[in-house]
């Protein structure tokens, strides 16, 4: 039997336990609520944009798809997923190199769903989703911005190389266009970043501003070139699609060569606009210019037309499938690991 003075002593304790235990914080809730309800708000806008994107150049489209059979539009779809996959295996060798990697199916998840953020005006809202996604899939928000950082580096360095034999006849056909030739000045700046031991000081000295765990090993090569590689290829797809459109018009491996390069550029201009969604209209006079000489101004702004809604169809329907796959490899598996420190990012 206890004492009536240890009862007291338990009772004490308790109640000053009770009394020092820190309340819920309410505001910490009210603001987990806000960011939920934000990211779904987020994602039903980005959705939206998407379709509002496949509605506005429709009729034009459905013109241009009457007279096209479905051995030109079929695999010149089908070529968009793998540059699009391309792309996603370009920034997850990053995410993968200063981290513990993530598997396909979660960086997927991550890259594609976030990446219709670019629909929406100010194409930043593709970085902040992303960032969203990889914190729910429990990674550190400092490691995904840092590798979409530095993988924008790597999609800039792989434009400028594919696209360099292309620039000067753009130029050449639209003087609007002149200004794509100060895109050079970055390229050394590039290259000197995707050196291994400069990006790993850049990295180290991110994660330590941003006050997270440091990786265990150093940014090597090898993930750098696999990246390089990867973006390449990808502008060799879309320049692939691109190409299959317009159905074997001027000479066959001249005309590729240069749907390549201006797919190439096309894409990294958009980016440099990022006011606008996903570069709309940038993207569309670089390869009116390009193929105009080939198949005619009307044409060529047609098929522009074509291959935007066509990415724009590819895009969601990659992100959906990455989605449901990322879903199922949960239920699967269960629980994921989290990057060191993630807790921080709720501060």
């Amino acid at each position: 039997m206890s004492s009536p003075d240890a009862t007291s002593t338990t009772t004490s304790t308790t109640s000053t336990t009770s009394t020092t235990a820190p309340p819920p914080a309410a505001a910490h809730t009210l603001a987990g609520r806000l960011f939920h309800w934000g990211r779904i708000a987020l994602v039903l806008a980005v959705v939206l944009a998407a379709f509002w994107t496949v509605q506005s150049h429709w009729s034009e489209v459905s013109d241009t798809i009457s007279t096209m059979s479905w051995t030109t539009l079929l695999p010149a779809f089908l070529c968009l997923p793998l540059a699009i996959a391309c792309s996603t295996l370009s920034w997850q060798f990053l995410v993968d190199e200063i981290g513990e990697p993530i598997g396909a199916a979660r960086g997927a998840q991550i890259f594609l769903v976030g990446q219709l953020g670019k629909y929406l005006p100010g194409s930043v809202w593709a970085y902040v989703l992303q960032m969203e996604l990889g914190r729910r899939a429990g990674l550190a928000r400092a490691r995904i911005f840092t590798a979409t950082v530095f993988s924008l580096a790597v999609a800039v360095v792989a434009a400028l190389l594919t696209g360099a034999l292309v620039i000067p006849s753009l130029i050449d056909n639209d003087d609007s266009l002149a200004p794509l030739q100060w895109l050079y000045l970055l390229l050394p700046i590039g290259l000197v970043c995707l050196h291994p031991r400069v990006l790993d000081r850049l990295v180290g000295f991110g994660f330590k501003l941003l006050r997270r765990p440091q990786r265990d090993h150093p940014v090597r090569g090898r993930a750098i070139v696999l990246s390089l590689a990867a973006a390449v290829a990808s502008y060799f797809f879309f320049g692939l699609h691109l190409w299959l459109l317009t159905d074997g018009a001027g000479d066959g491996a001249g005309l590729l060569l240069t749907c390549v390069g201006t797919m190439a550029v096309a894409m990294i201009s958009g980016l440099f606009f990022f006011i606008l969604p996903s570069g709309a209209g940038v993207r569309e006079l670089v390869i009116v210019t390009a193929l105009a000489p080939y198949v005619g101004t009307g044409t060529a702004i047609a098929l522009a037309a074509v291959s935007r809604v066509m990415l724009t169809a590819a895009d969601i329907v990659t992100a959906a499938g990455a989605a449901a796959v990322g879903i199922y490899e949960r239920r699967r598996h269960g629980p994921i690991h989290h990057d060191p420190g993630i807790e921080d990012d709720e501060r």
